[in-house]
């Protein structure tokens, strides 16, 4: 395994993040500790999670996985970089989502009870919330901070104004402020590249893609029987839309004799300021099939074919006018 730092801070991570929104709702417990322990035995020290992820399993439910992992020794956690989120609703009640001191103080203390630590690696805000200032979220983060409870705050949905806005309300507070930021990207959604990317390269965030794999449209979708599991319909209808795209990077991917999901990683770690793609095993042969990517280098022929079949963005403004 490869590590990087994460954007301008002195935090090593593996290149590739460990997700876990399936472990409770698609992956048992005892698959989801095979899982991680695989991760480990890989060199993956980045996991991701949510204080929301569990759906049908309940609100919490992949938290708590993870926390009696963490509990059941071994080191588990002092080797483990753990990113949680917080934003989303976990009760029907005020104050029991968005970005609220009140919320985040809350959601907080729930999140360290479900892990089982006593602090938590990267603190993320899963959402912006248009109705709390900069100024409260910072103060609450500082907070936590004193209290060795988080070690760094990032952000996830931001758009590239948002990451500014929050960087300088973090630099007339003298704080470091966001170290790190989760965004929509892969070779199908290509976005962010218009302004998220080039204020994360220049207030060094690490940017965290996450669904590398377009849901699976990108890890070889046309040669497997089965379908991406995610929203089967409205992925039926995606394949549809770019089915003429995916034949010709599945053709490409057969001249590099890479899997396409290989393929998809490695390119996001050629991009400027990505610090580690998240990938979401619900198998630990999903996961093993990811690592080959942090050992793909895609020399400049091979990266402007995947432009040539996936057409990026060049930086706002330019790419909208002159």
């Amino acid at each position: 395994m490869e590590y990087g730092q994460l954007g301008r801070t002195g935090l090593k991570v593996s290149k590739l993040c460990l997700g876990t929104m399936n472990f409770g709702p698609l992956t048992t417990q005892e698959d989801s500790f095979t899982i991680m322990d695989r991760a480990h035995e890989l060199g993956i020290n980045f996991f991701d999670s949510a204080n929301v992820y569990g759906r049908s399993a309940g609100l919490g439910a992949t938290e708590e996985i993870v926390g009696r992992w963490f509990a059941s020794g071994g080191g588990r956690r002092d080797k483990t970089v753990i990113a949680t989120k917080l934003y989303g609703a976990m009760g029907q009640w005020p104050n029991e989502d968005r970005l609220s001191a009140l919320n985040i103080r809350r959601a907080c203390e729930a999140s360290l009870r479900r892990l089982q630590t006593d602090y938590i690696d990267i603190y993320q805000a899963h959402h912006v919330d248009r109705y709390t200032p900069f100024d409260e979220f910072w103060e609450a983060m500082e907070v936590l901070r004193q209290q060795g409870k988080i070690i760094y705050v990032g952000s996830s949905n931001f758009a590239g104004w948002h990451l500014a806005k929050a960087q300088e309300s973090a630099r007339r507070r003298g704080i470091l402020g966001l170290a790190s930021e989760q965004s929509h990207y892969n070779l199908l959604n290509r976005a962010v590249e218009m302004e998220l990317l080039p204020a994360a390269e220049d207030y060094g965030i690490g940017v965290i893609p996450w669904s590398p794999l377009a849901s699976g449209l990108l890890a070889g979708v046309l040669r497997k029987s089965e379908r991406p599991r995610s929203s089967a319909e409205h992925m039926e209808r995606q394949l549809d839309l770019h089915r003429d795209k995916i034949e010709r990077y599945e053709a490409f991917c057969d001249e590099l004799g890479e899997e396409p999901t290989n393929v998809a990683l490695a390119w996001l770690l050629s991009r400027p300021a990505v610090t580690a793609p998240i990938i979401g095993p619900r198998t630990l042969e999903q996961l093993d099939g990811s690592i080959r990517a942090v050992e793909i280098s895609l020399d400049e022929k091979a990266l402007a074919r995947l432009d040539e079949i996936f057409p990026g963005h060049r930086t706002a403004p330019e790419d909208y006018a002159w």
